[in-house]
């Protein structure tokens, strides 16, 4: 994150998902915003009455037709949290609305920058941008993509609103699904092995609670000390933990025997053609 960031426009949010739920987090207990206060547009009138913050004004498109459209008007940044399926739709309806100069931010996987300039107004700047949920405590990770016309003042926007919730990187829009593949549904792998191993850990006798709690700790740890030690490689730890004909090893044997490497590979690309294929419509 950075210690000095750009005073960002007045923000509408369209779509409060768990992406951008998660930004919008991150961006609230940070310094970033100073046009105040957001708007939020949700599909529901429920999920807009759970927004209690006089810093958030929440407006449901179920109880107003226009709620989208109004929240965009005279905005510096819209950003797009809704479903990929949903991008087009809702640049239609409100797509005139949304001023040349305008930033336009999307964290839709497999809807392309040109696929959403098409339906906006010439000199509108996208920016397509892929965090992760992270984001809400601070240490997201996010790859963002310029547009035809993003130029830099749109970049550092972009930049600020994910640098104020982790780290950032600058890429090309064919990246992307790469970001997505890797840090943007990362955690959900992260969080399946921690569901995997507490699992396991109960099924060799540890008590449910117990189980919980060292899984959770013992994720904490290796990640701490990855972070600690920058220099060193992960492999580097892992050898250090694997005594020869020890425990360790013997329980790296199996792991290894199971191909994690590759099962991994084949994840990250059918997350990959899946961006695809919502690119390409399907």
């Amino acid at each position: 994150m950075t210690d000095s960031l750009p005073t960002l426009p007045t923000l509408a949010i369209l779509g409060a998902g768990n992406m951008t739920g998660a930004v919008l987090d991150g961006l609230l207990a940070s310094d970033a915003l100073t046009e105040l206060p957001v708007r939020v547009t949700t599909r529901s009138q429920a999920s807009a009455d759970r927004f209690d913050d006089d810093r958030i004004v929440a407006t449901a498109v179920e109880t107003d037709a226009e709620a989208s459209r109004n929240a965009v008007r005279g905005a510096g940044i819209v950003l797009l949290g809704v479903k990929p399926h949903m991008i087009a739709d809702l640049l239609d309806e409100v797509g005139d609305a949304i001023a040349p100069g305008t930033v336009v931010i999307s964290v839709a996987a497999g809807i392309t920058i040109a696929a959403m300039e098409a339906k906006l107004a010439e000199g509108v700047r996208v920016v397509r941008a892929m965090p992760n949920t992270p984001a809400a405590i601070g240490i997201g990770a996010t790859g963002i993509a310029a547009g035809t016309a993003a130029d830099d003042e749109a970049m550092g926007f972009a930049r600020a609103i994910f640098e104020a919730v982790g780290i950032v990187a600058e890429v090309d829009e064919a990246q992307i699904a790469d970001v997505a593949a890797v840090s943007g549904s990362g955690p959900a792998y992260v969080f399946y092995l921690i569901e995997q191993m507490i699992a396991a850990a109960i099924r060799i006798g540890m008590p449910e609670d117990q189980a919980h709690e060292f899984v959770v700790q013992t994720f904490r740890g290796a990640i701490g000390l990855v972070h600690a030690n920058p220099d060193v490689e992960p492999s580097e730890l892992r050898r250090r933990v694997t005594s020869p004909k020890g425990t360790t090893e013997r329980a790296i044997q199996v792991l290894e025997a199971a191909d994690l490497g590759v099962t991994f590979e084949q994840a990250m690309r059918s997350n990959v053609r899946r961006s695809e294929e919502l690119a390409a419509g399907s």
